[in-house]
């Protein structure tokens, strides 16, 4: 019998949301693709930034911050911070409302859920910490320090080892969840905003904003073997289900760039909605989905064809994307 993947269990729109965290207005827009609309808003508390689903799609994680929103290196004192807003939101998907709070370390931005699917690893932008988050329980595990202005979390599907971008300095942090350490650290471009893999674990791709590069990352030797010059600001990569192409959000550049993997190059760019930043793939890998945080929609972009096929207004200020299973 063939193995089932995530995209043969629910490949289909009838079978899996779209869920959105609208930074600015505070909540949380539910899309359904077979509807190609909003079908509910879940308010969900200060600044959601970072989102995911559970694997059963029974809960949807966002990072809340009570710290003002404001680009590193700029005037931090304007206003002061609300720290008893700083959190993961657990959100039941059921019945959408928000079951409880775990706490998280300070000003949460973006996080992932580790392959074991009970503990999550997140960035706390103004501590220049990583936190270990046990999600049943919502006990820190542990913090790792790396450099300043953490953003970006990401897991390596091979060997379950987390890449920790740090925009201040440019930074890459290997965190070891288990043992919480950091076993390496790398220079990439500057302001570097994410981190993605390949499906094989082989390759991390982290785009830099400041720069318009991409460093291609060997994962055995955590060496950057390659750079990518796009231009722009390169914000957001997702690699495709069979890892020949990576997808990139450009922010102000209102475009998803796609790199072919085997020789990283640019093979298309697809105009989408203002300051494009979170996105996510159906898991078919057919459909992209973007936040754009400016013209306040989601573009739906059709891979095959490279075109965005329709936008679907949200909330104020959408910052991520999540798709989950149905509950």
């Amino acid at each position: 019998m063939p193995l089932l993947t995530s995209a043969s269990i629910f490949a289909s729109t009838s079978d899996y949301l779209i869920y959105v965290s609208d930074e600015r207005s505070g909540d949380i827009a539910v899309i359904d693709p077979a509807e190609a609309k909003v079908v509910a808003t879940i308010p969900v508390g200060k600044r959601p930034r970072g989102i995911h689903c559970s694997p059963d799609g029974e809960h949807i994680y966002v990072a809340l911050s009570g710290s003002p929103r404001v680009a590193p290196g700029v005037d931090r004192d304007r206003t002061v911070a609300d720290k008893n807003a700083d959190g993961i939101g657990v959100v039941d998907a059921r019945n959408r409302t928000v079951r409880m709070k775990l706490p998280a370390g300070s000003d949460p931005e973006q996080f992932a859920i580790l392959k074991d699917g009970k503990r999550a690893v997140i960035s706390n932008e103004d501590k220049g910490t990583a936190s270990v988050v046990d999600l049943a329980t919502g006990n820190v595990l542990g913090q790792v320090k790396v450099s300043d202005e953490p953003e970006g979390v990401a897991v390596n599907p091979a060997n379950g080892l987390v890449y920790v971008t740090c925009e201040d300095r440019g930074d890459v942090y290997v965190i070891d969840p288990d043992r919480l350490f950091s076993p390496a650290n790398l220079k990439v471009g500057q302001r570097p905003r994410s981190a993605a893999f390949l499906p094989d674990g082989s390759r991390a791709y982290v785009p830099s904003e400041a720069d318009g590069s991409i460093a291609v990352i060997d994962t055995a030797v955590n060496k950057v073997v390659s750079n990518i010059k796009l231009g722009g600001a390169p914000m957001n990569c997702v690699a495709s289900l069979d890892g020949k192409e990576l997808y990139v959000s450009t922010g102000r550049g209102n475009s998803i760039v796609v790199i072919g993997t085997a020789e990283n190059t640019v093979l298309s760019t697809i105009p989408v909605g203002q300051r494009v930043w979170g996105f996510a793939l159906s898991p078919d890998g057919g459909t992209i989905y973007t936040a754009n945080g400016v013209s306040n929609d989601v573009s739906v972009v059709d891979v095959k064809t490279r075109k965005e096929t329709s936008r679907i207004k949200v909330g104020d200020g959408p910052w991520g994307v999540a798709v989950g299973k149905r509950p």
